[in-house]
């Protein structure tokens, strides 16, 4: 992934962000593990990503923002993920972001039933390992590798045109 050119780049992108949610949606509702919240929040990036490159074929002269567009994403993607990891190592305690559920405000007491019922994931349970590390790791890299890259493609830009 390093030194590629802006072209190969957009390609690689979009192929990982497909990649990375079509295996999301697989170990859900195919192998079964249920996301936390933070879970959830890290495919949203990705989502971007792919929805920043399409329009970047449509408007071809704005590639220098959509690249700036990608960095900032994948550099909240790292944050993100890096947060989420502390709270799987038990370095940063779970938080309001990880206890969302669908519904928070309802006031309704079968609802509420409902919802105590339901079984909760939390965001420090890692319910799925690919050679013993959790996705929120995976995903630190990928995120990373994409933020540096796309950093280095933008400043220098002008250079590669």
């Amino acid at each position: 992934m390093f030194n590629l050119s802006k072209k190969n780049l957009f390609i690689a992108i979009f192929l990982i962000s497909l990649i990375a949610l079509i295996s999301a949606y697989f170990i859900e509702h195919i192998l079964g593990h249920q996301p936390c919240s933070l879970c959830l929040y890290e495919r949203i990036p990705y989502f971007l990503a792919i929805l920043i490159i399409l329009i970047n074929y449509k408007y071809y002269k704005l590639e220098k923002y959509f690249i700036l567009s990608l960095g900032i994403i994948f550099f909240i993607a790292t944050m993100l993920s890096f947060y989420h990891l502390g709270i799987e190592q038990g370095f940063i305690q779970e938080s309001l972001l990880c206890n969302l559920e669908k519904g928070a405000n309802t006031i309704d007491k079968d609802e509420i039933l409902k919802q105590l019922q339901q079984k909760s994931i939390s965001c420090k349970d890692v319910t799925f390992k690919i050679f013993g590390l959790s996705l929120t790791s995976y995903n630190i890299i990928i995120s990373l590798l994409l933020t540096i890259n796309l950093t280095k493609i933008y400043f220098r830009y002008e250079e590669n045109r």
